[in-house]
């Protein structure tokens, strides 16, 4: 086996990188006692930037494998999740250091495409990857480790996205409902913790606004890379539908599984903290709608059924609306919540529209910084 340098688990390098901005006596008096009973410690990681064994086990490709290899200049090393940590031949040592460091759950993501090479239920089952999961699940279990799983976290079936483009079709609503029901069906007598989908704004604004992450659409006035995308329209369809893929997967889950598995199943977002840039009545509106478009963007739909007035106001008829059905479908569609926080920025009042170069960064009349007076705000931790 090929030698590499190894990483630590994604959770455990957040806690480390906060710790490192901590007054080292106040890092040293940090412990578990700092934290209520039953407060869950782990780890976590996502399929493609932790499994490896890219072309290995029956795996089909997924966007990312597409993205990285013909768009390295795209990511900041021109690297790719060919080997990564190699976790997939090396899950037992990882699950080992977890437990010596004392964790009590670890997070980690279903490859799609390595249980569904070619993205579809119908067009066969890769019993390898189930296997692979299988082990890797027991393999927590016996070491008292619980685990999250994460149902999709970015790396969508290069099939799925060839066929009808992947999450701009409402075409995927089911496939991703099939999706999660093969997990059900094979993990969930063991998994209680179920996360549908990662961060759903990162994939929708990344892939879809700025054309930074797979499958790396969007205008080309925002992003020269781009080949193709519209950052006015795309975005908003994505995120629709999933929010809907997240709904037809817990419906399922609720409908036909929870009664006799016993688990729960949630959603995790992600938001950074708006600060108004000034005191000034305009600058803290602002505040208020950057945090519409990024977090209300999709717990608004969850908590209410419907987008948040701001965005409906200002997007107009390029947003999605749902049915009366599909409201009912989404509105209070989990059991949990995760929320991923890396850092904050300030949100300063754009005055005037932007009607020619229109896009999703825009359409929030905010414009964000990390900066104010050439002070930053704080340490970052944004990606």
């Amino acid at each position: 086996m090929a030698t590499h340098q190894r990483s630590l688990p994604l959770g455990l390098l957040i806690l480390v990188s906060s710790l490192a901005w901590t007054d080292p006596v106040v890092a040293a008096s940090f412990n578990r006692s700092s934290f209520p009973p039953g407060f869950i410690f782990g780890t976590g990681s996502a399929s493609y930037q932790y499994e490896g064994a890219a072309n290995e086990g029956g795996r089909g490709p997924s966007i990312w494998d597409t993205f990285s290899h013909k768009y390295p200049d795209r990511i900041m090393d021109g690297s790719n999740g060919d080997v990564a940590n190699d976790f997939y031949h090396r899950y037992k040592e990882d699950v080992h250091t977890m437990k010596e460091l004392g964790m009590d759950a670890f997070r980690f993501s279903i490859s799609w495409s390595r249980v569904l090479p070619r993205g579809k239920l119908r067009r066969g089952v890769n019993k390898e990857g189930i296997n692979f999961y299988n082990n890797l699940i027991n393999e927590l279990l016996s070491k008292g480790l619980q685990p999250y799983v994460t149902i999709f976290h970015f790396d969508l079936p290069q099939a799925l996205e060839d066929e009808y483009g992947g999450f701009l079709s409402p075409h995927i609503i089911d496939d991703f409902r099939d999706f999660a029901e093969l997990c059900f069906k094979e993990f969930g007598d063991r998994v209680k913790y179920w996360i549908t989908l990662n961060e759903p704004w990162s994939y929708s604004s990344g892939g879809y606004d700025q054309g930074t992450s797979a499958p790396g659409r969007c205008s080309k006035w925002v992003n020269g890379a781009c080949t193709a995308g519209n950052s006015a329209i795309e975005p908003y369809l994505v995120g629709h539908h999933l929010l809907l893929s997240h709904a037809a997967a817990v419906k399922v889950y609720k409908d036909k599984y929870q009664a006799s598995q016993k688990g729960k199943i949630g959603i995790t977002l992600v938001s950074i903290w708006m600060v108004p840039y000034s005191d000034q009545k305009a600058d803290k509106k602002a505040a208020i709608r950057a945090l519409d478009f990024m977090f209300g963007w999709f717990m608004n739909p969850l908590t209410y059924g419907d987008y948040p007035y701001s965005m409906r106001m200002l997007v107009g008829p390029r947003l999605p609306k749902f049915t009366p059905e599909e409201s009912i479908l989404v509105k209070g569609s989990f059991d949990f919540l995760g929320l991923n926080y890396y850092t904050a920025s300030y949100a300063a009042n754009v005055p005037v529209a932007n009607t020619v170069n229109v896009s999703y960064s825009t359409d929030s009349l905010a414009n964000l910084t990390t900066q104010r007076n050439g002070i930053p705000i704080g340490p970052t931790g944004w990606r």
